[in-house]
């Protein structure tokens, strides 16, 4: 007989987005029989519970009966266009993000009404391809699972952009406002914060660009698209940080002026800066330590928060920026002092991923304490409506 076997890179494919929470469906017009061989190789249908459901067994159910059995489906054989569009819609009632590929002229319908049409580049019509939102040009299933990967890595830097940009900002005004509601003076100049701003979030918020894709990225549920972008304790965060580095420039601010210091306000702003470079470093990833990670493993950040080291210390000790900023050099131990409280941003962000991954291994630890070994269960038959396959086979065979 004939065979058109799917690529060796299909399966791992497979395997790949149901591990990062994506469940892969397939809608053929083969035979039932054959579709579902080619889904047990490539491993779409996995378990007992999954169903291959036919066009004409999905005239036969309404809506409500569709709708409980979607989920379940993971081969739909013999389908029309037009079933297409319901197994979309379908799922889209169920709050479902759906993607589809599709290469001929009858699949433009449902491409164009998918969360992300996807249509082949060799072989698929110019209908589908202007139906699409997006053209995979090796036509290729495994790259759709790497351009995911490579979407989760984006999406995750944006958020640790975010987190450490408003994080830092939250913190300037803190210090602004907070400070001459104790009768201190301003502790920082408009030249500090255009200089904060520019530098000091700049460079290290450009190398997170450059961060890698954490190791567990491909592991974790999707993002829910109804989801805010400052969901997930990521609001908290952003307070909650800011005002801790608010809160340790308006110290050294105090402990200066205490002590007599007339540059106080070298202090007040280098100890921002500092803070802010500690915290770029810490927040590369929101579970993982950074000593974990690797210092080394984003050597665009280690470069930027070193220039932008480098440019304080000039800020610091060198006339002409000592003209232009308003600053005054500062001894070692000042300058230790300075490092010293700045640090602990990045050491107090380091102790919540701690507490952070404690958290999440105390569930795991449970259950392996109570885990016992399965009772063997007696066999429920099931209704025919939910495993269709089971009703198509006799009248092939």
């Amino acid at each position: 007989g004939l065979i058109d076997p799917p690529r060796d890179e299909a399966r791992q494919a497979v395997a790949e987005c149901k591990a990062a929470g994506i469940n892969p469906d397939m809608i053929t017009g083969d035979h039932p029989l054959t579709a579902k061989a080619i889904a047990e190789t490539l491993g779409i249908i996995s378990s007992a519970e999954d169903v291959v459901l036919t066009g004409p067994e999905l005239t036969k159910l309404d809506e409500p009966a569709f709708a409980e059995l979607v989920d379940k489906v993971r081969v739909y054989a013999r389908v029309d266009p037009d079933q297409k569009l319901r197994i979309i819609h379908a799922l889209q009632a169920r709050h479902q993000f759906v993607a589809m590929t599709g290469d001929g002229v009858n699949d433009a319908p449902a491409l164009k009404n998918a969360d992300i049409g996807i249509a082949m580049g060799i072989t698929g019509t110019e209908v589908a391809k202007e139906a699409a939102h997006m053209i995979l040009l090796d036509d290729n299933f495994a790259t759709i699972v790497t351009a995911v990967e490579h979407g989760r890595r984006i999406y995750a830097n944006i958020l640790k952009f975010i987190r450490y940009l408003l994080s830092g900002s939250v913190g300037e005004i803190s210090a602004i406002f907070i400070a001459p509601l104790f009768g201190l003076p301003t502790p920082l100049l408009a030249i500090h914060i255009l200089w904060v701003n520019l530098i000091t979030d700049g460079l290290p918020g450009l190398a997170f660009a450059s961060e890698p894709a954490e190791a567990n990225s491909m592991q974790r549920p999707p993002v829910d698209p109804r989801q805010t972008i400052f969901a997930d304790g990521l609001g908290w965060f952003i307070i909650g940080v800011g005002l801790l580095v608010g809160g340790i420039t308006i110290g050294l601010q105090v402990w200066a002026l205490g002590r007599g210091l007339g540059h106080w306000q070298t202090m007040t702003f280098s100890g921002l800066c500092f803070s802010q470079l500690g915290l770029a470093l810490a927040v590369r990833s929101r579970r993982e330590s950074v000593f974990r990670l690797g210092l080394w493993s984003n050597k665009p950040m280690l470069g930027a928060l070193g220039l932008t080291f480098g440019l304080q210390l000039l800020v610091i000790y060198v006339p002409f920026f000592n003209n232009l900023f308003s600053t005054q050099p500062l001894t070692w131990a000042e300058l230790g002092i300075t490092l010293a409280a700045s640090s602990l941003v990045f050491w107090a962000v380091e102790l919540a991923k701690l507490i952070r991954r404690r958290r999440e291994l105390q569930p795991e630890a449970a259950q392996l304490r109570v885990a016992q070994p399965e009772a063997a269960q007696p066999e429920v038959t099931k209704p025919e409506v939910l495993k269709p396959e089971v009703a198509a086979l006799p009248a092939v065979v």
